[in-house]
C-alpha cells in the first residue's frame, strides 16, 4: 500500500510540473516572436513525452499487479528464499542459484507466463532491472494471449 501512495504522490508531482511546463510553452508562443514561437513549441514537446512515458509505466505496473495478484491466489507466487547480508542486501551468489532455477524453469516451459514472472522477479534481485522489464512484459503478452 505504501509504494502505492508513493507512485500515485510522485505521479501528480508530475503532472503538475508538466501542467507548469506546459502553460510556460504556451506563454512563449503566446508572445509570438519567432524565436519565442520555437521555445514555446520544444517547451511544449517534453510534458508530452513525460505524460506518454508516466503512462506507459502506469500500464506496464498495472499489469504486472493483476499477474501478480492471479499468481498469488493460486499459490504460484515465488518465495523469497534468498539469503541476505548482514545489512539486509540481497546476496549475490544466492540470486545467481535462484535466477539459474528460474531461467530453466522458463527454458522448459517458453510459453508459460507464471514461469517468465518469476524470471522477471528473479532477474530483479539480481539487480538486472532491464532484463526483469522485459521478462515481465513477456508474461503480459502470454497472459493476455492465453485468456
Amino acid at each position: 500500500m505504501r509504494a502505492q501512495i508513493t507512485y500515485a504522490v510522485t505521479a501528480a508531482a508530475l503532472v503538475c510540473y508538466f501542467a507548469l511546463a506546459g502553460s510556460r510553452g504556451v506563454m512563449l508562443i503566446e508572445t509570438g516572436t519567432p524565436v519565442t514561437v520555437v521555445f514555446g513549441l520544444a517547451v511544449l514537446v517534453l510534458p508530452v513525452i513525460g505524460l506518454w512515458f508516466l503512462w506507459k509505466n502506469t500500464q506496464f505496473v498495472r499489469r504486472a499487479n493483476r499477474l501478480a495478484a492471479q499468481l498469488d491466489a493460486e499459490g504460484g507466487l515465488p518465495v523469497d528464499e534468498l539469503r541476505r547480508t548482514p545489512s539486509g542486501r540481497i546476496d549475490r551468489d544466492s540470486a545467481d542459484e535462484v535466477f539459474a532455477r528460474r531461467k530453466a524453469e522458463t527454458e522448459a516451459a517458453p510459453e508459460d507466463w507464471r514461469s517468465w514472472f518469476r524470471l522477471a522477479v528473479a532477474y530483479h534481485d539480481a539487480r538486472d532491472t532491464p532484463r526483469a522489464r522485459r521478462a515481465m512484459q513477456r508474461a503480459i503478452i502470454l497472459h493476455r494471449t492465453s485468456q
